[in-house]
């Protein structure tokens, strides 16, 4: 993997804005979200259906109604991070409005006796099946690397002159050999051997990372399902994924030690990445019924294409004392690109997801204010090693090879795993009370990396005379890693994330 990642390291010169492996798992570890109902219970819906959320996990689901719905979705997400960096401690909070399922079904009502199909439904939905908005905020002593190294790997991999050095890596390594944060190395006569960090690593220094990311993963739906006699219920959803993203970073390295006379003061990095995408996937299922009481559930979620559009905007800033006795120095990516951003088209394919599922539900029958309480499990794996970025415009050969690379880091880096949801219900006549739970597990190849998700969700329900009114919460305790850089020479440093998150989620909803 090492050799992959320097490779694409060499290769950021030529390009604008580099894809790194994180990008691809942005797209595919996260919690399913969905209406409030859902969410209340875990989030099981491979084999319940039903309802809204079936359209974007099992839409066999929605072959189960047999009258028209309206649904819509709002809530609230609180994110509370704790990282630890290098033994330092940080936290960091981030509010923000979050939605879930949302949309209209219509059912054809029941056929029975005049086809072997009793009923059919139509649903079009939207879904956001990932919410960015959130702060990573840590900090720490480092006295075994430092950000700059990675400047210094970009030009001695590629082997830059002074000329390439100054003008080729606008979005980095030029930016920090213009503010001498990076500056050459001399032999004999003068000649230029190499180049050199003017940060003093063997006495450290101390880090700071600061990114604020908004933005979501939103989905459409467009769901068909069909009734076989109550028993067999089969469905599929043409899917279409939009996405926004934005990354607001300030990176900043300050000399540890007393020393004035050393060269180094200080040095802040800032970048601003946005990110736009827009594709198309599929999701496939059936439910099946071999008894009352009973549900079994497969759900196939092919992978998304989709086309992505990035910018990215960068600056640098270094105090090197007395090696430069102007005092600080400032350069920016737009200084040097004309006033632009650089821009980057490509496509990624998400990983593919496989969901089995099964359902008992107490007093099974066709008229649901009858049923009296549910208990669901899902079972779902994601091929995290899967996802695959490929060049827009695939006749240049170059671009071929660097995604190649990529998508061989990819598959270094992760794993595909499971993730499991349990949840169930208590109808008590026009009052519901539901509890859930689910497990996510890590997609990191490597075990040195203890990252998982665990949920506790809740809520209640109201329905009568057509209309119903659903209220959640999940409380989400995470474990992930967080890099603020990564280099090719060394083993690389991140910071341990912990903390949790909590979302409230309403559903109001009418049937017609």
């Amino acid at each position: 993997m090492k050799q992959c990642l320097l490779l694409i390291t060499c290769f950021i010169s030529m390009y604008a804005v580099a894809q790194t492996p994180d990008e691809a798992l942005r797209m595919a570890w996260f919690t399913q979200n969905g209406s409030a109902r859902n969410i209340a219970t875990g989030g099981v819906m491979g084999s319940l259906g039903g309802e809204i959320t079936a359209n974007h996990v099992n839409p066999a689901g929605i072959g189960l109604f047999k009258t028209n719905e309206f649904a819509i979705s709002g809530g609230f997400l609180m994110n509370n991070n704790k990282f630890r960096y290098r033994g330092s401690d940080t936290t960091s909070q981030r509010n923000n409005f979050n939605y879930g399922a949302s949309g209209i079904i219509l059912s054809s009502g029941d056929n029975r006796g005049n086809s072997k199909w009793t009923s059919s439904a139509f649903a079009i939905s939207v879904n956001q099946l990932a919410n960015y908005n959130n702060h990573v905020q840590f900090k720490g002593f480092n006295n075994f690397s430092s950000f700059s190294e990675q400047y210094l790997e970009e030009l001695v991999r590629d082997r830059a002159d002074t000329n390439a050095a100054l003008s080729n890596y606008i979005f980095g390594s030029s930016l920090a050999f213009r503010t001498y944060l990076i500056d050459t190395t001399a032999g004999p006569g003068g000649v230029v051997t190499g180049f050199q960090s003017l940060v003093p690593i063997s006495t450290g220094v101390n880090q700071s990372y600061d990114a604020v990311t908004r933005g979501g993963y939103h989905e459409i739906a467009l769901g068909l399902a069909g009734n076989m006699a109550d028993k067999m219920y089969v469905g599929g959803s043409l899917t279409i994924p939009v996405i926004s993203y934005q990354r607001d970073i300030i990176y900043r390295e300050t000399d540890a030690s007393t020393n004035t006379n050393n060269d180094f003061s200080f040095f802040e990095y800032k970048e601003t990445f946005t990110s736009k995408g827009i594709g198309i996937g599929a999701k496939l299922g059936f439910i099946y019924k071999p008894q009352d009481y009973w549900r079994f559930g497969v759900a196939i979620h092919t992978p998304q294409f989709i086309g992505f559009k990035d910018e990215i905007r960068s600056s640098l800033s270094a105090n090197t004392e007395g090696y430069y006795a102007g005092g600080t120095l400032t350069e920016t990516s737009d200084n040097l690109n004309s006033g632009n951003p650089g821009r980057r088209e490509y496509n990624l394919l998400t990983p593919w997801r496989a969901i089995a599922s099964a359902s008992y539900v107490f007093r099974e029958v066709n008229d649901t204010r009858r049923q009296r309480a549910f208990i669901s499990a899902d079972l779902e794996y994601v091929n995290y090693r899967g996802a695959r970025f490929s060049a827009s415009d695939g006749s240049d050969p170059s671009l071929r090879d660097y995604y190649h690379m990529i998508n061989d880091a990819i598959k270094d880096t992760y794993k595909g795993n499971i993730n499991l949801r349990v949840g169930g219900e208590l109808k008590l006549h026009t009052i519901m009370f539901r509890l859930g739970g689910a497990f996510y597990g890590s997609p990191y190849a490597d075990k040195e990396i203890k990252a998982n998700r665990i949920l506790a969700t809740g809520g209640i329900g109201y329905r009568d005379h057509g209309i119903f009114i659903d209220l959640s919460y999940a409380h989400s305790f995470n474990k992930d890693a967080q890099f603020a850089y990564r280099l090719n020479d060394k083993p690389n440093t991140y910071a341990q994330q912990g903390g949790s998150a909590g979302s409230v989620m309403m559903t109001f909803g009418v049937k017609f």
